[in-house]
């Protein structure tokens, strides 16, 4: 925390927002007075992301049977920001909308956003292996599906895993699998630095130091037995 607080000092909002902001950076549709989204497509995102919203409750209820059914300890974090707030929401389908898939619905492009819905798991690192294992098998349980899984065990800058899944209705959700030192990491200290990796104004200097302080932080994790041998998934037709 006192090596962010150093780099916030030298690294101010105002300068990285003014003074290195490229001549060239790609801005949102309508942040900066471009054309915004005609009123037929506005109420067409809005209903989609109603769908989204009408499917989290039946999600969240499984997500917290799960937690208690579970056999290793492991329990959930950050539940209370388990759904994608609506302005995110709607500014990632603006994006989608007039770059990725300027053809399709906004229901089509919210479809393809994989954590509209996020679920984080937290088990102690003796329980890790055997408590992903678990976890995955009470959601398959319950008809949902696994398509996507990424083991960043092995990754300098980020511990953990996350997997993507799809419920019998198309509803896609997230589920991330964490220690507890894993999801400090993520969440208490190395969010903001991830968000200004992110961030296209974000100057070749600054992203220098912030994959350095990254790896530092990932460096300091305890690496649960077991865990780097649980395999990556991808699912054709996601």
């Amino acid at each position: 925390m006192d090596m962010w607080a150093d780099h916030e000092t030298r690294w101010p909002e105002t300068r990285r927002h003014v003074a290195d902001l490229p001549t060239d950076a790609p801005t949102s549709p309508h942040r900066n007075g471009g054309p915004r989204p005609s009123p037929e497509r506005q109420a067409e995102t809005a209903e989609a992301i109603g769908r989204v919203r009408d499917a989290e409750p039946e999600l969240s209820a499984d997500a917290q049977t799960i937690e208690l059914e579970n056999k290793h300890g492991g329990w959930l974090e950050g539940f209370k920001d388990r759904l994608k707030g609506e302005n995110r929401l709607l500014e990632k389908v603006t994006e989608g909308l007039t770059t990725s898939s300027p053809d399709a619905t906004p229901r089509q492009v919210l479809r393809l956003i994989p954590d509209a819905i996020r679920f984080t798991y937290c088990f102690q690192p003796e329980n890790y292996t055997r408590g992903y294992y678990d976890i995955k098998e009470l959601f398959e349980s319950r008809g949902h599906e696994i398509y996507y899984s990424k083991n960043y065990w092995t990754d300098p800058e980020y511990k953990g895993i996350n997997t993507r899944w799809a419920t019998a209705e198309g509803q896609r959700f997230e589920v991330q699998f964490h220690t507890p030192d894993s999801f400090h990491a993520k969440h208490q200290v190395t969010h903001l630095a991830y968000e200004r990796i992110r961030d296209t104004s974000t100057s070749r200097a600054e992203l220098r130091e912030l994959h350095a302080f990254q790896r530092e932080v990932s460096s300091w994790i305890q690496v649960p037995d077991g865990a780097v041998d649980i395999p990556d998934i991808k699912k054709e037709g996601f």
